[in-house]
């Protein structure tokens, strides 16, 4: 396959299975992100997530990464079913030939930055990770909202593990799907502080808290020479736990 709308993957430290001698550098593009933001690919942006978004952060402090997610956003948002299958399948099996020199994990984030804007996009999602079933896939997900929810079209693919980021703002929504799919999805929460993330884990009616984000906890390094936190913890990656994430990280 030919990657003809040019998309491009990103390195991540956190998400990356494979770092640099001295463990302060992703050496492998395991992450594909589009421009943020609910004018662009975001449909479900909550007032939450905007105030505290890391990639918007990034977009804006680095020219080149906004570049990047800016060419990716333009090339993808009117593209058919077609192309999109086409170049995101051939993204992922460069990825493969890489991890594979690099002998590391076939890991993949799906949305560094960015989400699913679309019920076509989506659906090109699903087709590449049920092409690759060697590859485990990730992603967080605000597109569970009557604007656009692109659940239905994911949940069940068994390399994929698909968690509703949840926040003040979508709360309702996430009830509603967590009751449809009750084994399909996990929960990602963001609040201020771990402790008002339990108490969000019990309003949604789950009867555990979720795990604190080791990386955030500060009980592991963002990144060292085994690869990202994200891959040495392995809970969102393998979808073992529901999550939670703090903007202040206590």
């Amino acid at each position: 396959m030919t990657n003809t709308l040019g998309l491009r993957a990103s390195t991540d430290r956190k998400t990356t299975p494979s770092a640099n001698a001295a463990g302060t550098t992703a050496n492998i593009h395991n992450a594909f992100g589009l421009l943020s933001g609910a004018a662009n690919s975001c449909p479900g942006q909550t007032a939450a997530c905007k105030d505290v978004c890391y990639a918007g952060r990034l977009e804006a402090a680095y020219t080149g990464f906004r570049n990047v997610m800016t060419n990716n956003w333009l090339a993808v948002k009117d593209a058919s079913y077609a192309d999109l299958v086409l170049s995101l399948d051939a993204l992922v099996k460069d990825f493969i030939v890489a991890a594979d020199k690099r002998q590391c994990a076939r890991v993949f984030r799906i949305h560094h930055d960015g989400d699913f804007f679309s019920r076509t996009y989506a659906s090109a999602w699903a087709r590449v990770i049920r092409n690759n079933p060697s590859v485990t896939f990730w992603a967080y997900t605000r597109s569970f909202v009557p604007a656009c929810n692109v659940v239905d079209i994911l949940v069940g693919i068994p390399n994929l593990t698909l968690y509703l980021s949840v926040d003040a703002g979508n709360a309702a929504h996430a009830m509603v799907i967590r009751d449809e799919y009750p084994t399909g999805v996990r929960i990602a929460t963001l609040t201020d502080t771990f402790d008002n993330g339990k108490g969000m884990m019990t309003d949604l009616g789950l009867t555990r808290p979720g795990a604190a984000c080791p990386e955030l906890k500060g009980a592991l390094p963002l990144i060292d020479k085994n690869g990202g936190a994200c891959v040495t913890c392995g809970l969102c990656v393998t979808g073992k736990s529901d999550i939670r994430f703090a903007s202040k990280g206590k």
